[in-house]
């Protein structure tokens, strides 16, 4: 039996770069999430008997939410639901069923790299039939029906034993709970040459994968250890838990520090790795060397062909705006085009179905390629395997060779995490007025050639997307990138990225911040951050 429930609108709702995301207490209002999933289902067209997928990262709320979207489902008129065992698919795992079951769409349960726990982050996206989340004409629909919703409808029924394989009902719709690395594992074999990556374990290569107990856990131990060899422990923190352990799971050198501390001492493993909270960033480190995730993005790129499902070369590249300019160096020496879009990987989307773009990247640890309509953090450690299999060459040798090569960005992000909303809105907003004043102006010996604020223009669906960061180009080639951040839940996140590019191979040991310390100091005082946010030192560097 269907239920109409009348309900009021809550202000908010709208989906940022990846959904809505808002504290887990929020999420438990009453109506909070019916109104949302309501409002998503109100904004699509001729989905009667088709299938939805639904899965999460496991944290806290999770199962409770996803019982409330199976149930809402059944009584929009959905025919088959496809739901992760407990609960769990993660994100770039959820766009391959999407893709692979040629599902309507599918709806992921997560707040990403954010902190879980009953009293941390959670949140909601769609994603479309191509298995890439919903374009931004789709997410405007939704947030316009949410401020307008005055019901919603409910399927009365049991809650789904989500533990449980196999098919249940909800009321006329079949549920069927799938395992969650089936078919993502099995990709995984067609587009890796996994006999070599088991010949590179049996060889005594190491490594460590920290999966930070978030979503990406139950599938490492499948890949890495059960199905290529790894050493039993290879994953470290591999349990989804509801708060993540009490970790922060965003897979960089703050939060990570455990594994980079094993990597950066003598006798750590041949390779480190890690991934977030639904899956879908990655960190590379070999012995002694971080990896940027802007230098991963280019030697994957450059090394694809290694890979069997890249064999035939790449396409293009496509990178976000902050990511470095790496990149361009491998796609001009490859003869292909690369693209430059905002940060959000729904902008991808479109390159990636024109077959204009193969190897894509943004500058927050993500990277994926044409397999799937996400980024995809287990694939690009995956990648990393392959091409150190191939190779066998350590991570060291191959970025130094990947220098000598292409020369060097020095790249780093300085983020400010839950400055006041207004300060950092009217620091923007001084920085856009004084764009046009900016050229030719010398600041710590260093001249400003042009700046300006990026707009993307989609060279597919000719849409334009406006204010996407701010931009400082020098005239020796440095650049500085500052840009509020999306998917945080409290205040805004100042993002700053500095970039300086260095040819001379004696020059490519210094040490980031060191090389980029004028730099820096540019960055800070041209907005007068301090003054402005009461900061004087970023909150993470990177």
């Amino acid at each position: 039996m269907i239920r109409v429930v009348a309900t009021t609108p809550f202000e908010g709702q709208k989906p940022g770069t990846s959904g809505l995301r808002k504290k887990v207490t929020v999420f438990q209002q009453p109506h909070y999430i019916e109104n949302f999933v309501q409002g998503l289902f109100d904004s699509l067209d001729a989905f009667e008997g088709e299938t939805l997928v639904i899965g999460g990262d496991g944290r806290y709320y999770n199962r409770e939410a996803i019982q409330i979207v199976i149930k809402m489902a059944a009584a929009a008129g959905f025919g088959r639901v496809l739901v992760g065992k407990g609960g769990i698919l993660s994100t770039p795992a959820a766009s391959c069923v999407i893709r692979k079951h040629e599902a309507f769409g599918g709806i992921i349960l997560s707040a990403s790299h954010n902190p879980g726990g009953e009293h941390g982050d959670f949140g909601i996206k769609y994603n479309i039939g191509n298995g890439g989340p919903a374009p931004e004409h789709v997410t405007d629909a939704i947030f316009e029906r949410t401020k307008t919703i005055r019901e919603y409808r409910i399927m009365e029924a049991d809650d789904v034993d989500l533990d449980a394989l196999g098919i249940a009902r909800v009321g006329d719709m079949v549920v069927d709970v799938i395992d969650p690395v089936e078919d993502y594992a099995e990709l995984m074999g067609e587009l890796f040459d996994f006999d070599a990556i088991r010949d590179l374990f049996a060889s005594g290569f190491t490594m460590r994968f920290d999966a930070m107990s978030a979503v990406t856990g139950p599938y490492a131990r499948a890949i890495l250890e059960d199905s290529l060899g790894a050493r039993p422990g290879t994953v470290m923190h591999g349990e989804p838990l509801p708060d993540f352990g009490g970790h922060h799971p965003d897979p960089n050198l703050v939060h990570a520090k455990e594994l980079n501390d094993l990597l950066m001492s003598d006798d750590g493993p041949d390779l480190g790795a890690a991934s977030d909270g639904d899956g879908d960033r990655n960190m590379i480190i070999g012995r002694g060397r971080f990896v940027t995730p802007s230098d991963s993005l280019a030697i994957i790129a450059a090394n694809a062909h290694l890979a069997p499902g890249y064999k035939d070369g790449i396409a293009g590249i496509a990178r976000s705006m902050p990511t470095s300019g790496a990149a361009d160096r491998v796609a001009e020496k490859l003869g292909v085009k690369c693209y430059e879009t905002p940060t959000g990987w729904k902008f991808f989307g479109n390159l990636l179905d024109a077959g204009l773009a193969t190897v894509c990247g943004e500058e927050s640890f993500g990277t994926g390629s044409n397999h799937v309509r996400e980024k995809d953090g287990l694939w690009a450690v995956l990648m990393w395997l392959n091409i150190l299999a191939v190779r066998r060459q350590s991570v060291a040798e191959i970025v130094a060779e990947h220098w000598e090569t292409y020369g060097r960005n020095y790249y780093t992000r300085h983020d400010y995490e839950e400055v006041d909303s207004a300060a950092a809105d009217a620091l923007m907003a001084d920085l856009r007025a004084r764009l046009d004043t900016l050229p030719g102006t010398v600041i710590n010996g260093l001249t400003v050639e042009r700046a300006d604020d990026f707009s993307y223009h989609d060279p597919i669906d000719g849409s334009v997307t406006t204010k996407q960061g701010i931009r400082v180009f020098f005239t020796d080639g440095s650049r500085l990138v500052y840009r509020l951040s999306g998917t945080g839940t409290a205040g805004a996140t100042l993002r700053l990225y500095l970039e300086r590019y260095e040819a001379d191979p004696i020059r490519h040991d210094l040490d980031t911040q060191d090389a980029l310390a004028g730099l820096v100091q540019i960055a800070r005082d041209l907005p007068d951050i301090e003054g402005r946010t009461g900061r004087s030192a970023p909150t993470v560097i990177t």
